[in-house]
């Protein structure tokens, strides 16, 4: 695959607490300041029709989704037209728990009930890509549409290959989205409840992006927030860290780990970041966030190179999900959108 730079060109949120990047930031820096925060209204960002016969999962999605869109110019400001042909803009998805109610509650009422006591309206809602198909079916958006649930490192798994689509030319841009959402089924799967410390929350929410390749952003006069640099997986932390910070460099900033530091996590001690980056661990603020963690991450990070500690002299923001405890560990740099990444990407052929 040839490189080149690929972009970051809108940012969407549905989360409670922070409604754009940089207030993800500030959330963090008042964790644990009148928390929990009250649940994420869906019906006032996409209204009844976004509700119908979809789970909250699918709602917090589309919320997200039409954010970005619209932040990317993709779709007017009052409307959901797209601005570009379908074929152009794929959809990646990432939700680890995501609709497991849904799941556990279809098998449950097969159980009692045979497949008589299933609603025919619900029942899409338990296939495992639903966010990213009722996403494509609401836009319109008719590129390669792929659902990730990929552990502690799906999120950035879905902004990096939804970057590979582009990258290869499948599409000109694609939608990334994160979300996973708190209740009862998630909560016992977690052994987490209601009554837990905030440190034990659960995200409610969802996170967007648009990734696109930096020449189709610049013909449609789009601009860019971040510009997308190397992705490493690894079985460890602190080699993953290396191989994109080799000889000890310093990134401008770390999006660390899920719960970073907390007795469990035996990487704290041996990643190779120097003591006087600043950190953020934005589990602290929003609550555990697997599949949707690294997108939540790439978001914050688009809010801090958007401030004055990340001008364009102030390095990469460094962003990791996993650690030592889990099966992988994914890391992504973002850059400010004046300069090139370390070995950006390159768009390969015409898209659809």
């Amino acid at each position: 695959m040839t490189l080149r730079e690929i972009v970051v060109t809108g940012v969407g949120l549905a989360l409670p607490g922070a409604d754009t990047p940089r207030e993800l930031l500030r959330a963090v820096d008042e964790s644990g300041v009148g928390r929990p925060y009250e649940p994420f209204d869906t019906g006032a960002r996409i209204g009844r029709r976004g509700h119908r016969y979809k789970d909250r999962a699918t709602q917090l999605a589309l919320c997200a989704a039409q954010d970005a869109l619209r932040d990317a110019a993709l779709i007017p400001g009052d409307g959901e037209e797209l601005t570009v042909p379908g074929g152009t803009v794929g959809v990646v998805a990432s939700s680890n728990l995501g609709n497991l109610d849904t799941a556990c509650l279809t098998a449950a009422a097969i159980a009692e009930d045979s497949v008589a006591g299933l609603s025919p309206m619900g029942l899409p809602n338990a296939s495992s890509n639903v966010v990213a198909s009722w996403a494509a079916i609401r836009f319109g958006l008719r590129g390669p549409n792929l659902m990730l649930c990929n552990g502690a490192t799906s999120g950035l798994d879905a902004v990096h290959w939804a970057a590979t689509l582009v990258a290869a030319g499948r599409v000109r841009r694609a939608l990334v989205i994160g979300v996973e959402t708190r209740n009862a089924v998630v909560e016992g799967l977690l052994s987490s409840a209601p009554g837990d410390s905030a440190d034990d929350l659960l995200l409610d929410g969802a996170a967007a992006l648009v990734v696109e390749g930096a020449a189709w952003a610049r013909d449609r006069g789009a601009r860019p927030v971040a510009v997308l640099g190397r992705y490493e997986r690894r079985t460890a932390l602190a080699d993953c860290v290396r191989a994109l910070l080799p000889d000890d460099a310093a990134p401008g900033v770390w999006f660390t780990p899920e719960g970073y530091g907390t007795p469990r996590d035996a990487s704290a001690t041996s990643a190779p970041v120097p003591d006087g980056v600043p950190r953020h661990d934005l589990t602290a603020a929003f609550g555990r966030a697997s599949g949707a963690l690294g997108v939540l991450q790439c978001a914050a990070a688009v809010g801090w190179l958007g401030t004055a500690e990340g001008r364009a002299d102030a390095g990469d923001a460094l962003i990791t999900s996993g650690d030592d405890t889990t099966d992988a560990v994914a890391a992504l740099l973002l850059s400010p959108p004046g300069r090139f990444a370390a070995a950006p990407r390159r768009p390969g052929g015409a898209a659809a």
